[in-house]
């Protein structure tokens, strides 16, 4: 899961991104609307963290052009800002929470669990696929009742692959969401390569109903056997 923190006071940006780190995140940050902006032109996330006093701009016309681009799912505002207008604002225009500072981290990570089980595991916290079940609160893999140890890019992996289950994913898209921002201009993608490998070993040895196929020259593909 790959999240975009906006937000232009730095000790609470750093703060934040701790937290999410811990919680086994890929996250990015901008600073300011201009960086902002650039990131959300270009690259997908799953959660945005939106501030809404923003350099060079604020939170409110970044999210009228997350709108207008169909990228306005999963976005919280946070903000010191406690009006109502700013609140009915930012609803209105697609952000799916609104959460006020001063506020406790604790709060904010249980706010972007709540915004992704809604949007993204339909208000549960695991996804079902065949005879396997991955828990994404607690981060285990459960095939056919055993528990499987996944390190932390294979679980990114196989959850994004979960989620566009019988989806071709090319591999620059799949750097791009697991390993975060740029990496998708390297130069080559051995790392995804030997990351797959390793969870399919995984995968097959438990007897599992589900196959990582590979599109020759394009990327991969995940979907029942």
């Amino acid at each position: 899961m790959k999240i975009l923190v906006i937000e232009d006071e730095m000790e609470l940006q750093e703060t934040i991104k701790e937290s999410l780190l811990r919680e086994k995140y890929t996250v990015e940050t901008a600073s300011d609307y201009n960086a902002a902006f650039e990131k959300i032109l270009v690259y997908d996330y799953d959660c945005i963290l939106l501030d809404i006093m923003l350099p060079f701009g604020n939170g409110i016309s970044l999210l009228k052009n997350l709108k207008k681009r169909n990228k306005a799912g999963n976005v919280i505002i946070i903000s010191a800002k406690n009006s109502l207008e700013d609140k009915l604002n930012g609803l209105a225009l697609g952000a799916d929470d609104y959460l006020t500072k001063p506020f406790h981290i604790a709060e904010l990570n249980a706010r972007i669990k709540a915004v992704l089980r809604r949007k993204d595991f339909n208000g549960k916290n695991q996804i079902d696929a065949g005879n396997t079940v991955l828990d994404i609160d607690e981060r285990v893999l459960n095939v056919a009742g055993e528990n499987i140890h996944l390190n932390r890019k294979e679980f990114d992996i196989l959850n994004y692959f979960l989620l566009n289950k019988n989806r071709l994913i090319t591999k620059t898209t799949l750097a791009e969401r697991v390993w975060g921002d740029y990496i998708d201009q390297s130069d080559n993608f051995d790392f995804i390569y030997y990351q797959i490998k390793n969870l399919r070993k995984k995968l097959e040895e438990a007897n599992a109903t589900i196959i990582i196929e590979t599109v020759y020259g394009i990327g991969y593909k995940l979907s029942e056997k």
